[in-house]
């Protein structure tokens, strides 16, 4: 089945191993294949990839749009690791990630990584709100 693409303007696309760049106007057209598509918006670079979950999404990238998804494979199970042994809660996104990848549809495994760098966010509000609130409330006591 072909899938329908549609790009903004000047959006860009990576299709297999080529980025195509849009014109100024809105483009639709139909993919037909088994290549790896990514949008500009959900493509990681190295420099972008500045916490944990992002770095395993750039894993998990690689493995999408390179040959051999193995490659990544020492680099991907290390990240995995040190995810699990900084937040243990982050292991249900992890093990989603983990069953996409062993059953071939690295495509999910992108997506699952997306809500783990959202979870990852999430937990990161939450420390820093923390940390704020017993700042704030040791400055803002009163003596009885």
């Amino acid at each position: 089945m072909a899938l329908k693409v549609e790009l903004k303007p000047n959006e860009r696309i990576l299709i297999g191993d080529c980025v195509i760049t849009n014109s100024d106007q809105r483009t639709r057209f139909l993919v037909d294949g088994n290549v790896p598509i990514l949008r500009e918006k959900d493509i990681m670079t190295a420099d972008r990839a500045d916490t944990p979950a992002k770095r395993i999404y750039l894993a998990v990238q690689l493995m999408y749009i390179g040959g051999n998804p193995t490659d990544q494979h020492e680099v991907y199970f290390a990240l995995m690791k040190d995810i699990v042994d900084a937040a243990p809660s982050a292991w249900s996104h992890v093990a989603e990630i983990n069953n996409h990848i062993l059953t071939g549809d690295l495509y999910k495994a992108l997506k699952s990584a997306k809500k783990l760098i959202d979870y990852e966010q999430e937990l990161l509000t939450h420390a820093s709100c923390g940390q704020s609130l017993r700042n704030g409330s040791t400055t803002d006591r009163k003596s009885a």
